[in-house]
């Protein structure tokens, strides 16, 4: 009897030291992740105007040298200062991520909460057509889409908005159904509330956060989908400094054994993305207390 007593008084101890070291994991992982987003907004703030050189400048004498003090991120096949032109590169890429989540989370946000919120035919209609967009693979779609256009920002930005707004339709259609069958808008109907006003009063707040987490998601999901296209030769001009293109230009360089000028551009994608997704995961945590306490045990 007394070893049972002492098994069961022991167990919550586990648990809590169990929950005490995720939660200082999370901690971690927050702070990196914040850290890592503010090193990278600062760089792409700071940099262009503090380091008054012309990422564009053509130095034959000094091309694809090593990284060294005076070029950190060493030298493209022009020799062109590899680190001004990832940061620059960064900054078209980002214009285009977060160009392309907002408009796409706009969209998908008008297209789920409609179907959410009127339900019936309108529902079953607008969701086989987001089955029948979804079906084509996305990039395939992105190239057709940006095809028509001729190279520039606003195509790329238009092609993957247009080819991700699918996922963000379908989280705010299943989020406006679990909101119908709350008691506050059983209230608020009964109360002879019109069906705007509860989709402007109700719905339309409850599913905000989901929205606004699914904007920050793809976020770098544009940035890849926008490097990917550039680095096919589809998206943005060959002049323009987008990573896309950074990493398409060094392909020769590598196959020559200068590995430098391809590394950095795919790390200046890699770090954002982990540093989004990141933060992304413990916005998603806050938002969902169940997920959370789960996590925990």
């Amino acid at each position: 009897m007394a070893e049972i007593t002492a098994e069961k008084t022991a167990r919550p101890t586990v648990w809590r030291t169990h929950g005490t070291d995720r939660r200082s994991t999370r901690t971690l992982r927050l702070r990196t992740s914040a850290a890592l987003l503010a090193v990278t907004v600062l760089a792409v703030l700071l940099v262009p105007p503090l380091v008054q050189l012309d990422q564009q400048a053509v130095d034959l004498a000094a091309k694809l040298r090593p990284p060294s003090w005076a070029h950190p991120f060493g030298t493209d096949d022009v020799g062109r200062d590899l680190l001004l032109r990832c940061v620059y590169g960064l900054r078209v890429s980002l214009l285009v991520g977060v160009a392309a989540a907002l408009t796409a989370t706009v969209v998908g946000t008008a297209v789920g909460a409609t179907a959410g919120a009127l339900g019936g035919w309108v529902d079953r209609g607008v969701m086989r057509v987001v089955d029948t967009i979804a079906s084509v693979p996305h990039l395939l779609l992105g190239i057709f889409i940006v095809a028509m256009f001729r190279p520039g920002v606003w195509p790329v930005v238009v092609s993957v908005a247009l080819t991700h707004w699918l996922s963000t339709a379908r989280i705010v259609r299943a989020e406006v159904l679990s909101l119908r069958s709350r008691p506050y808008v059983d209230a608020a109907v009964s109360g002879g509330a019109s069906r705007w006003r509860v989709a402007v009063r109700h719905l339309l707040p409850g599913v905000l956060p989901q929205a606004a987490l699914a904007a920050v998601l793809m976020v770098p999901h544009a940035m890849w989908h926008e490097s990917a296209l550039s680095f096919l030769g589809l998206g943005l001009p060959t002049h323009t400094a987008s990573l896309g293109n950074l990493i398409q230009e060094a392909r020769g360089s590598l196959l020559a054994g200068h590995w430098w000028p391809t590394l950095f551009p795919g790390l200046f994608i890699i770090v954002p993305t982990l540093a989004v997704a990141g933060l992304a995961g413990a916005w998603r945590e806050r938002i969902n207390p169940r997920r959370r306490s789960e996590l925990m045990l």
